[in-house]
């Protein structure tokens, strides 16, 4: 079967969440529109104070407007209110290349799989600030050492979803780090996901980053504190109860050994708070231990919901 006959058996959605892009939209859905004929877009407003609502139904698309501000909150409508097999997600600014969109979901039908990554690639100095472009290192690394060596570019926004990845899904975040979850996510569940390098583009004319370096930065990390929380609770409570255990000894061993030599305890505070940290260290433990075991049946019951929904083209015959 051709890939084109094989692409037209799958109901194809491609959501943009943008906020004030009145100047660039209706060119992004015509750049998405000419790779992907087929296929229906969609734009995911976020409650823009501009005429993008306007310029993108002009332009063919099917608007939604969430209320909330931020992209999490727009990607959790889109997977909500959008039935499709397959999806693809990418910004509205025009920085990444829609001529790559059929590659891209090709790539995830022939491969058989659920998320497909379009890294980014670039020679201009204008398409990254400097702050962005460390922070994205920074956290790249800090994601492959807390959860594993998955992904080399967990920021990227455009990206190609199974219909089965979108429907279980749990999308909580709320902003700019919706992308670091949705990689947590694929790699909690041992999800088949690539990564294809892509072109990234300067910002059209008219068009500006609404990414806040600091407040942004400080959001994604704590988002992945609370990840790590989630899905490897006794990595981290075995490294709070170690530290815990160590600060115990240090100041606790002196006291110890003056006893065995002087059977006297002159240092009671000391003594005591050596204890109680050494308890903390214990309960951390044990904490680890229990919220472990939670996670694993979170995690169970996260795959089992995935595994209800059928990986081919729904209400289709499958190529």
């Amino acid at each position: 079967m051709s890939n084109e006959a094989q692409l037209s058996a799958y109901k194809v959605a491609v959501f943009l969440p943008c906020y004030n892009e009145q100047d660039v939209i209706a060119k992004v859905i015509g750049d998405f529109k000419k790779s992907l004929p087929k296929a229906d877009v969609f734009v995911i407003d976020n409650n823009s104070t501009d005429s993008t609502s306007e310029r993108a139904a002009g332009a063919g698309a099917i608007v939604y407007t969430e209320l909330m501000r931020g992209k999490g909150n727009a990607v959790r409508r889109a997977f909500a209110e959008i039935d499709a097999d397959i999806y693809l997600m990418a910004d509205g600014d025009g920085t990444y290349d829609a001529s790559r969109a059929e590659e891209l979901v090709q790539i995830m039908i022939d491969e058989h799989l659920d998320m497909v990554i379009g890294t980014r690639f670039t020679d201009s100095e204008n398409a990254y600030r400097s702050g962005h472009r460390f922070g994205n290192l920074l956290f790249n690394k800090l994601i492959t050492y807390m959860f594993g060596d998955k992904f080399s570019d967990v920021f990227s926004g455009y990206r190609v979803f199974s219909r089965r990845f979108a429907k279980t899904f749990p999308a909580l975040s709320s902003g700019f780090e919706i992308e670091t979850e949705m990689s947590v996510h694929a790699i909690q569940l041992q999800l088949p996901t690539t990564e294809v390098k892509t072109d990234y583009f300067d910002r059209l004319e008219g068009s500006q980053s609404k990414l806040n370096t600091y407040r942004d930065g400080f959001r994604i990390l704590f988002t992945m504190l609370k990840l790590v929380k989630h899905v490897r609770p006794m990595a981290l409570f075995s490294v709070i109860g170690g530290f815990l255990m160590i600060l115990s000894l240090a100041i606790g061993v002196p006291v110890v050994l003056e006893f065995l030599e002087t059977h006297l305890v002159p240092r009671l505070p000391t003594a005591v708070a050596a204890m109680g940290l050494m308890v903390l260290s214990a309960i951390s433990f044990v904490t680890g231990i229990i919220l472990n075991s939670i996670s694993f049946a979170l995690t169970t019951t996260k795959r089992l919901a995935y595994l209800s929904y059928d990986p081919g083209p729904k209400n289709r015959d499958k190529p």
